[in-house]
C-alpha cells in the first residue's frame, strides 16, 4: 500500500529540514524515515479498515518534491492540502491533516506488541514527536498532534567494558602484528574472509577489500606491515579517544595535532570537538602515518584507473589497497580481533568507546570530563558509566572483602 503523495512530499520536506537545517547525520535522517513511512502506511491502514475515522480524507494532488529548503517544501504541502480540502472525499487517504494523539498511541502500541525494541519504540515517538511539531510550525496542520505522546522508557542497559588486562593483552598482540608476528591459523581465516567478501559487497559500499582488512591482520605479516601498523593505530586511537567509529572514519590529517596531541572530530550533530589522546596512541599513529600510510597510498594508483580514490584526499586510515577505509571496515576489523577474547560482550569498536569511558571513571575522571570526551548533548547519557564502575566495585568488593 503506497503513501499518499501529500504523506511522502511532507516526510521528505521534513528530513530536508532535519538534515540541513538540524544537522542531523544521514543515519538518523534514514532511521527517521523508515519510522515515519511506517506511522504513514498505518494511518492509511486505519482508514482502510475503517477505524479511526479522525483520519482525513483526502484527494489532493502531488506538491512540487524537487524544492530545495523546507521552506519551500512545506508551503507546497499546504498548498496541497488546501487543495485536498476542496476536493472533498472522492478517495480514501491517509494524510498528515489526519494525525491524532490516539492514532499516534495506537501506532506505538502497535510497534510494541509487534516485538520492537523498547529503544527502538523511543526512536519511534521522538521522530513522531518532530514531526507534528514541524507541521505545526510551518503551518501544514492547525495543531501539534504529538506534543503529549510518549513513550515507554527503555530499560538500562549496561554496556560490557574490557578489563584493563585485555586491553593490554590486544593492544601487545596488534604491536606483534605489526612488527612482523605470525599467526598461522590467521592466514586461512583471511583467505575465507576475502572469498566471503567477494560473495557479499553490499549497498553499505563494502568492498571485498575492505571486508577482508581484519583478517588480513591476523595473517602473517612481514616486519612493518602497513595494514598491521593501521590496525594498531586504529585500535589504540579509539581507546585513546573513546571516539565513534564514524568519527575515527572521517579523519582527516589536518585534524591532528600530533604536538599537542589532540584530534578534531566531527560527531552526531555536526558538533564539533577536540579530544586528546596519550602517548601510546601518539607512537602508534605517527609510525602510521609516516611509514605506513604512505605505502597504502603508493597502492590506490594501480586500483584507481577508474579513477575514483585517484589523489589524497587527506583520509587518515586508508584500506589495504589505498582507498579510504569505511567504518563497517573498521568495524569488522575491531570485531574480528574481540572475537578471539572470550567474555567481552558485544564484539564491535563501540565496546572500546564503552571501555575508555569507563575505565577513566574508575580513574577518577570527572563525569562532566567524560561527558565532553564522548560528545554526548546529555549528561544522563554518560551517566551509564558511572553504573557500569558501581557494578565493577560491587564485583570487586564482592571477590575481595573478607566479610562480603
Amino acid at each position: 500500500m503506497g503513501r499518499h503523495p501529500e504523506f511522502a512530499d511532507a516526510i521528505d520536506a521534513y528530513l530536508r529540514h532535519l538534515a540541513s537545517d538540524r544537522g542531523f547525520s544521514e543515519h538518523t535522517c534514514r532511521a527517521y524515515r523508515g519510522d515515519l513511512e511506517d506511522l504513514a502506511r498505518f494511518a492509511q491502514t486505519r482508514m482502510t479498515d475503517g477505524v479511526g475515522a479522525s483520519v482525513s480524507v483526502d484527494a489532493s494532488v502531488s506538491v512540487d518534491a524537487s524544492a530545495d529548503s523546507s521552506a519551500d517544501s512545506s508551503a507546497g504541502v499546504r498548498a496541497s492540502a488546501s487543495a485536498g480540502a476542496g476536493a472533498g472525499a472522492g478517495a480514501e487517504h491517509a494524510t498528515p491533516g489526519g494525525l491524532d494523539l490516539e492514532l499516534l498511541r495506537d501506532w506505538l502500541w502497535h510497534s510494541t506488541t509487534s516485538g520492537l525494541a523498547a529503544s527502538s519504540v523511543g526512536r519511534r515517538a521522538a521522530a513522531a514527536r518532530g514531526f507534528t511539531r514541524w507541521l505545526a510550525a510551518t503551518g501544514i496542520t492547525a495543531a501539534d498532534a504529538g506534543a503529549r505522546l510518549r513513550a515507554p522508557r527503555p530499560g538500562i542497559h549496561l554496556p560490557r567494558v574490557l578489563t584493563r588486562p585485555q586491553i593490554e593483552q590486544l593492544l601487545a598482540g596488534l604491536a606483534a602484528r605489526a612488527s612482523g608476528a605470525e599467526d598461522a591459523d590467521a592466514v586461512s581465516a583471511a583467505a575465507s574472509a576475502r572469498a566471503l567478501a567477494g560473495e557479499s559487497a553490499d549497498s553499505d559500499g563494502v568492498t571485498a577489500e575492505d571486508a577482508a582488512d581484519s583478517a588480513e591482520t591476523r595473517a602473517k605479516s612481514p616486519a612493518g606491515d602497513p595494514v598491521a601498523v593501521r590496525d594498531l593505530a586504529i585500535v589504540e586511537l579509539l581507546y585513546a579517544s573513546a571516539l565513534r567509529v564514524s568519527e575515527l572514519a572521517g579523519l582527516r590529517i589536518s585534524d591532528v595535532d600530533r604536538g599537542r596531541l589532540t584530534v578534531r572530530v566531527l560527531g552526531k550533530g555536526s558538533k564539533e570537538r577536540v579530544v586528546p589522546f596519550g602517548v601510546p596512541a601518539a607512537r602508534a599513529l605517527t609510525t602510521y602515518l609516516d611509514e605506513a600510510r604512505p605505502v597504502l597510498l603508493a597502492r590506490r594508483g594501480a586500483s584507481a584507473t577508474s579513477g575514483r580514490h585517484s589523489s589524497d584526499d587527506g583520509t587518515v586510515f586508508l584500506g589495504s589497497r589505498g582507498a579510504p577505509i569505511s567504518a563497517r571496515a573498521i568495524y569488522e576489523l575491531v570485531a574480528s580481533l574481540l572475537r578471539e577474547m572470550p567474555g567481552t560482550g558485544p564484539s564491535g569498536p563501540h565496546a572500546l568507546r564503552h571501555t575508555a569511558a569507563t575505565h577513566l571513571l574508575d580513574g577518577g575522571a570527572d563525569l562532566r570530563a567524560v561527558q565532553e570526551l564522548l560528545g554526548h548533548a546529555s549528561l544522563a547519557t554518560t551517566q551509564i558509566y558511572t553504573h557500569v564502575s558501581a557494578e565493577r566495585l560491587a564485583q570487586a568488593y564482592a571477590t575481595a572483602h573478607p566479610r562480603a
